[in-house]
């Protein structure tokens, strides 16, 4: 197996680092980040944790992958940091977020089919124990600020019922940047969106939500300065996904202006908002600076899933040069981007580039480890491993293989299993299989890149949109040789098609049965003064089969 770490090759200057460095060089330097962060856990106690959500961040819409959106905060962060470049989550939200609480994949807490929708009752069960509550019981304050999006039917299903101290935010998979207002089209349902702590809140009419949000983590960040407690702080924001489908696209204008050079101006709105999210995440951390936090933190950023491309729901995210969009299982709904940064890490020459197979589910024995729990007495049914080795030593992955989802409703999946992929099944509600380039797809912001942080595909054959038909066969693909998944080897190698087949077999026998239900008509806000409110109560909560 490859080491974790490639050599990013000749030096190369990077907002004024540099890059790249001798293989001799790069194992002393894990040595020293290994021993320098136990030593200074050792010393200060446990680090707060910050976990940065970016909603439908897709590939192509990343700085440091070469897009015109230039966002300078998340690229100083990355570039002097971890950044994990074999990583994967989920094709949509919900699914993505129930694998980073519970540390499983969503088949086996039965969220594998389709998002969390506004008037359907279910949500995470209640059966299992999520990385909150985990954290919770060791020791930490735990603060979500912005989207949940695993339930609310009942109250039980709610953030503060399911280990957060505090959630200012939204139950929703999306809300109005203005507004908060969310409609549920396909029945005629609307309804407003905000709480504190599970109590409407109506005080930040007018206000975007991005600001909103980051000037609430500050006074997270600012109240946990007088708590004993290590603080677990998980801003979930809206943005860059897109509000309602009467402008889909919100974003103030200072941000836009930033962008002059993208000429579609749906593309400079969607760069306005990512510039919002890259000012929060630089306000964030000169908070913890500010607040005497900054030494003693790590901050973790990562997407939940691909970028809505081409239209889809309203927006105009790129993935690019990847396959496929948000809510498809082809590379571009399921690569994601992630990175760490800390002062714990002391890197020798940043940025660390970790190659090693890595998924969202792993973010919960992850962080269970860093905040001292003992990952032994985690259950013995998750589908996650402890990457702190690999992401700090280089040591190889456990894992691997993933599973990218088996939806028996929809009737797609897709499997990793190595350097190979299977991919089976057509989902008619989501044709988005193509490669979506954008019009500002070349570098404008000037900076250099680092070539290992670059996905390339060479000429696209002339049979690359074709020679892959889901609706007669599977296909496989090297996604090691051929990332933007171009040629289709299902004929070439039949023999490791049928083995990676008969590993879907194995995981679907395992699978628990899917949790999604029908809309309801009792959940229509027109019944609740006109907000989403949980509208179930104990006695009529059904009893989940899936355990933690």
């Amino acid at each position: 197996m490859e080491s974790s770490l490639r050599n990013t090759g000749d030096s190369k200057e990077t907002d004024g680092l540099t890059v790249g460095y001798a293989m001799a060089d790069v194992f002393y330097g894990l040595l020293v980040l290994t021993l320098t962060c136990q030593a200074v856990f050792a010393q200060q106690g446990k680090p707060h944790i910050v976990l940065v959500v970016i909603d439908d961040w897709g590939w192509g819409d990343v700085s440091f992958h070469g897009s015109a959106i230039y966002a300078p905060n998340i690229d100083k962060l990355a570039y002097n940091g971890i950044i994990l470049n074999n990583y994967y989550v989920q094709s949509i939200c919900s699914p993505s977020r129930g694998a980073l609480m519970t540390g499983k994949y969503p088949i086996h807490i039965g969220l594998q089919h389709e998002q969390i929708n506004s008037p359907c009752p279910f949500g995470l069960s209640l059966n299992e124990t999520t990385l909150a509550q985990r954290l919770q019981g060791l020791g930490y304050s735990t603060h979500l600020v912005g989207k949940w999006h695993l339930g609310f039917y009942t109250e039980r299903h709610t953030p503060t019922q399911r280990g957060f101290d505090s959630h200012f935010g939204y139950y929703n998979g999306y809300i109005d940047y203005y507004d908060r207002l969310i409609g549920w089209d396909i029945m005629g349902y609307w309804g407003y969106d905000m709480r504190r702590n599970g109590v409407l809140d109506y005080t930040t009419y007018g206000q975007y939500a991005t600001e909103l949000f980051t000037k609430e983590a500050i006074e997270v960040i600012e109240s946990a300065t007088n708590s004993s407690k290590p603080m677990f702080l998980m801003l979930s924001h809206l943005g860059v996904h897109s509000s309602n489908f009467i402008y889909p696209l919100q974003a103030p204008s200072k941000y836009v202006r930033r962008y002059p050079h993208i000429q579609s101006r749906t593309r400079r709105l969607v760069a306005g908002m990512l510039a919002a999210v890259d000012d929060s995440i630089g306000m964030v951390v000169q908070a913890l600076k500010a607040n005497h936090m900054y030494d003693n933190s790590i901050i973790i950023v990562t997407t939940d899933n691909g970028g809505a491309v081409d239209g889809q729901m309203g927006n105009d995210a790129s993935n690019w040069p990847l396959r496929g969009s948000k809510h498809t299982l082809w590379e571009g709904g399921i690569r994601g981007t992630a990175f760490l940064h800390s002062p714990l890490f002391r890197l020798a020459d940043p940025p660390m580039i970790v190659t090693e197979m890595i998924h969202i589910s792993d973010w919960m024995p992850t962080l269970y480890h860093i905040a001292g729990g003992d990952v032994s007495d985690l259950p013995d049914n998750l589908d996650s491993f402890n990457q702190w080795d690999t992401i700090t030593r280089g040591t190889p992955s456990q894992r691997t293989e993933i599973l990218h989802n088996i939806d028996p409703i929809s009737e797609v999946a897709a499997l990793r299993v190595g350097d190979y992929k299977v991919i089976l099944g057509v989902d008619p509600s989501n044709p988005y299989s193509d490669w979506y380039q954008p019009t500002d797809a070349t570098k404008e912001h000037g900076k250099r890149l680092i070539p290992e942080l670059q996905i390339r595909c060479g000429p696209k054959p002339h049979d690359a949109a074709y020679n892959c038909d889901l609706s007669k066969r599977p296909c496989l693909y090297d996604i090691s040789r051929d990332p933007c998944e171009y040629e289709n080897l299902a004929d070439k190698y039949p023999d490791v098609l049928q083995r990676l087949l008969s590993r879907l077999e194995e995981y679907n026998s395992t699978a628990v049965e899917p949790l999604y239900a029908d809309p309801d008509p009792r959940s229509d806000p027109a019944l609740h003064n006109g907000a989403w409110v949980p509208w179930i109560g104990p006695a009529e909560e059904p009893i989940s089969s899936t355990t933690s």
